[in-house]
């Protein structure tokens, strides 16, 4: 079990690292194409959208076919466009090698979720969820500044580590990772995969509920560096260090939920869990200084780590033969979710002072997701 929670976190950590690997070149970048500033970002996107869009397709090949496979092909491709990115000469080779990385990125990351349940024992699917999560807090943590820190010798240098870390990654998943078919030879079609997945409805439920959850959670946190910088007045650095501490409980939360779950059982946590990030966001608001914030948003991403593996493994569970379809839209969901966010929590903080009115948007959209779980009878088995 120790081993594949390594091989997961690092798989997590090294995908969700080339996410935010570029962030902090774009300057450079912006100059080296001479393009402006406007348009930069497309750099981050052409990732995004290309992981996103083949979330969708990467599932129903997955499922039926030995997700070791996948994961192994995903990974070299992801290692080659990656290291291609240090060669690229114009903006257009950028965002063409950007996506193909992103491509490539959407055919590994839904085999870890779908195959934690395959290796590990039943009593210990939480804590490798919880591993794999981890593994893609850190990245966030530290993405940011590994890739200003590796481009000080050269913006093609976060590129070369990246992907020969891919490559070193790949050799350990070879050797160590087993095979990972689901017992059927037979595999099924793209629209029969989607077909018996879009006719579960507790798994159709669930994800709603997780989009739902997505859309509250993304506009909090898309809008905390706004809010500290035009409430509190922090500058850009104080932000980045107020940010690395929240981020700190996300990953304590997603290392340590399996021993609440251990002791209290999935639904009771599960509930629990939802319950007080709904209470959280609606006392945030109320804060008057920057500590205040920062203590009560490190306590809500502590709530996000744990909760998070907890949405996987239930979503996991809705289906046995098509794991990777669902893991690929749970990510669709999550991104559409994100999508939403961007747009309402734009209009609450014009609209509102602060966190005004984002905190308890954010809790009504938790409590709808959490009404979602409710009627699928998820929690009427808990005893008092």
């Amino acid at each position: 079990m120790k081993k594949y929670s390594i091989m997961f976190f690092l798989t997590m950590f090294l995908i969700g690292t080339d996410t935010f690997l570029i962030s902090p070149l774009l300057p450079t970048l912006s100059k080296l194409y001479n393009i402006p500033t406007s348009i930069s970002g497309w750099m981050v996107s052409a990732y995004a959208i290309g992981y996103a869009v083949f979330a969708l397709i990467s599932g129903p090949i997955s499922d039926g076919r030995d997700r070791k496979k996948v994961m192994l092909w995903g990974l070299l491709f992801f290692a080659i466009s990656t290291f291609l990115c240090a060669f690229a000469k114009s903006f257009t080779l950028m965002l063409l090698f950007r996506l193909l990385a992103g491509i490539s990125a959407s055919f590994v990351t839904p085999q870890v979720w779908a195959s934690i349940p395959v290796v590990v024992n039943k009593k210990d699917i939480v804590k490798v969820m919880g591993y794999a999560t981890a593994g893609l807090s850190v990245s966030q943590l530290v993405g940011i500044p590994i890739g200003s820190y590796l481009a000080v010798v050269s913006w093609r240098t976060p590129f070369y580590v990246i992907s020969v870390s891919a490559l070193l990654l790949l050799l350990l998943l070879i050797f160590e990772l087993p095979e990972l078919e689901i017992g059927q030879r037979d595999h099924l079609s793209f629209f029969k995969t989607y077909s018996q997945v879009l006719s579960n409805k507790k798994a159709l439920s669930y994800l709603l509920a997780y989009c739902v959850f997505q859309i509250g959670s993304f506009t909090a946190t898309t809008f905390i560096s706004t809010w500290f910088s035009g409430s509190f007045g922090l500058s850009l650095s104080n932000i980045g260090t107020a940010m690395i501490a929240i981020g700190a409980g996300n990953l304590i939360g997603s290392l340590t939920s399996s021993k609440l779950v251990n002791k209290f059982g999935l639904e009771r946590t599960f509930l629990v869990e939802l319950i007080i990030l709904i209470m959280l966001y609606l006392i945030t608001p109320f804060s008057k200084n920057f500590w205040s914030s920062e203590i009560l948003l490190t306590l809500v991403f502590l709530v996000n780590g744990f909760i998070f593996p907890l949405f996987m493994t239930t979503l996991q569970s809705t289906v046995k033969n098509a794991r990777s379809t669902i893991s690929s839209l749970s990510n669709a969901a999550m991104y559409l979710g994100e999508t939403i966010a961007g747009v309402a929590g734009g209009l609450l903080f014009k609209q509102f002072t602060g966190y005004v009115g984002i905190g308890p948007f954010a809790a009504i959209m938790i409590l709808i997701a959490l009404f979602l779980y409710t009627v699928t009878g998820i929690f009427k088995n808990i005893k008092n």
